[in-house]
């Protein structure tokens, strides 16, 4: 069973082609992240599979999908009153023990009467990050949501994202920059350049030469930040083994 599913999706603005039929999919309780260089077609590709953006192909989704989503950035005026709390019931309002509770576990409790626009980067991120998760969504998908942070601090939110998903089952797809982190802080990585140049387990992924030739060999003493748990067989807290969910060992090159 899959939760979101893309066949031969393609994107074009104009005259150029973004994404050129793209073929992949997220299983419950999965961690997919896509990582690429500028312009190729990341948050294209997540905004195509959401609907918000005109497309070919085909995209399936299980029926009653709840989505978390936490964008990129957000915009907001600066001048603007908005309290936590108030931001945190759009659109749907929730109980005050229930913001508490969600606040506490994403590593900011006591934020709830803050202004939103007084708030640090990695202070809005998990605020970003609560208010997706307060939906009880079946899928966060998260577009680069360390932007702007240091290495630790992207290392601390994906070690929450990880921690989030042993606990509810909820299943995550995420593109990134941050190759370094990401790359082990995943069951599975998709490399688009436009197309899907590979996809595996990140240890396989970042041995393949079509993702060496888009990145080179300098990412891998960072690695060492977030050591991986999950290139072994495991249990995602809910009684479910994710060892076959994932492809086998090997990379898929595109065709």
């Amino acid at each position: 069973m899959t939760l979101i599913e893309a066949k031969g999706l393609t994107v074009r603005h104009g005259a150029n082609t973004v994404l050129d039929r793209v073929n992949m999919s997220v299983a419950p309780g999965e961690i997919v992240t896509i990582v690429g260089p500028n312009g190729s077609g990341k948050t294209s590709l997540l905004r195509a599979l959401l609907g918000l953006t005109p497309s070919k192909g085909k995209v399936t989704r299980k029926r009653g999908l709840v989505v978390g989503y936490v964008p990129q950035k957000l915009a907001l005026d600066p001048t603007l009153p908005l309290p936590v709390r108030a931001f945190l019931n759009l659109p749907k309002a929730h109980a005050p023990d229930q913001i508490a509770a969600m606040l506490e576990r994403v590593g900011v409790p006591g934020l709830a009467t803050r202004q939103v626009a007084d708030l640090s980067g990695g202070q809005l991120q998990r605020v970003l990050l609560a208010r997706a998760l307060l939906e009880k969504p079946d899928i966060l998908i998260l577009d680069e949501p360390t932007q702007g942070l240091d290495q630790m601090g992207e290392a601390g939110f994906y070690r929450l994202i990880e921690d989030v998903r042993r606990e509810t089952g909820v299943a995550v797809l995420m593109v990134s920059h941050d190759l370094h982190v990401v790359m082990s802080a995943s069951d599975r990585v998709i490399c688009l350049n436009g197309h899907i140049c590979c996809e595996g387990k990140p240890h396989v992924v970042q041995n393949a030469p079509e993702y060496r030739a888009l990145f080179g060999h300098g990412t891998q003493g960072a690695l060492a930040l977030y050591q991986h748990a999950h290139d072994h067989d495991h249990d995602d807290g809910c009684g479910h083994d994710h060892t076959h969910d994932a492809p086998n060992d090997e990379v898929e090159h595109a065709r």
